[in-house]
């Protein structure tokens, strides 16, 4: 497939002056269901990744191969812009390499490396640790250097302003920014003081994740151009489906269930009518 289109339209965002939200998503459906809402981009987490393919908790025990292959379903079933965290990279500067090399090939627009050191080794759990800013400038150069579509996006993630503090983040995005990155994306920011302290110090557009309730506004005149909501489609469609099963489990009647989507919801979500269309076409329907 052609992923041109849709990576232009990120650079013009970022490139742009006002920051947007992104629809979370996690597969084929939610993500045509944020495109069909007019969300301009849309956002895969590792969390929600672990949450769709294995059921499992965010403890980095995904395969780079799960979490590609479930990018390209996302990619592949519309059209909209997709961002990915891709945590951290799934090992060291080489493997990082790797993985800008498949989520590129899978059709995401960006995608950012943090440089929190995980997954959490033996003896630190529940104390996260940040990668020496050497080891994390050399991660945000093996990505730029494994990019093959120019317009394809790296962001350098940190979460120094909560693991550390933000003279140490300061520093940090400043390397991140001389190894070539495109963003830089603050995870965990504990307050406006500390964006605009970072803004201050970069020349690269930014993504906030988490931290104060976002000020579009502000955030605007600051760099920011992306700034996360959390993932509660996700968490919604849980929910959802644990009532639905509990309540045919307890002998509520399949025709008493009213919360669901309805035929036409279904029908525009899953593009029954271009299927519809192509069996008409090709199959002599």
């Amino acid at each position: 497939m052609d992923w041109t289109e849709r990576r232009t339209r990120f650079r013009a965002l970022i490139e742009g002056d006002r920051c947007v939200h992104p629809g979370s998503v996690f597969d084929a459906m939610s993500a045509r269901i944020a495109e069909d809402l007019g969300f301009e981009i849309g956002m895969f987490a590792g969390s929600t990744a672990s949450l769709a393919v294995l059921g499992a908790p965010d403890h980095i025990v995904l395969t780079l191969s799960e979490f590609a292959g479930q990018a390209y379903r996302i990619c592949r079933a519309g059209n909209l812009a997709i961002l990915v965290d891709a945590d951290h990279g799934y090992g060291n500067a080489l493997n990082v390499m790797r993985t800008v090399e498949e989520l590129e090939t899978a059709g995401v627009c960006a995608a950012s490396i943090e440089d929190t050191e995980l997954p959490q080794p033996f003896g630190s759990v529940g104390t996260p640790r940040m990668l020496s800013i050497e080891e994390g400038a050399g991660k945000m150069k093996a990505a730029v250097e494994a990019r093959q579509d120019p317009k394809f996006v790296i962001a350098g993630r940190t979460s120094a302003c909560t693991i550390s503090d933000v003279d140490d983040c300061i520093a940090r995005v400043k390397a991140y920014e001389a190894a070539g990155v495109d963003m830089i994306f603050l995870a965990g920011v504990k307050s406006n003081e500390q964006i605009e302290a970072v803004a201050a110090e970069v020349n690269v557009p930014m993504i906030i994740g988490g931290g104060p309730a976002p000020d579009l506004e502000l955030y605007s005149k600051l760099g920011v151009r992306i700034s996360l909501q959390g993932h509660k489609p996700i968490m919604a469609a849980v929910q959802g489906v644990y009532d639905t099963l509990k309540a045919l489990r307890d002998g509520v009647p399949h025709s008493d269930i009213e919360y669901y989507a309805k035929p036409d919801l279904m029908k525009q979500v899953t593009r029954s009518g271009d299927y519809d269309s192509w069996m008409k076409d090709f199959l002599g329907g």
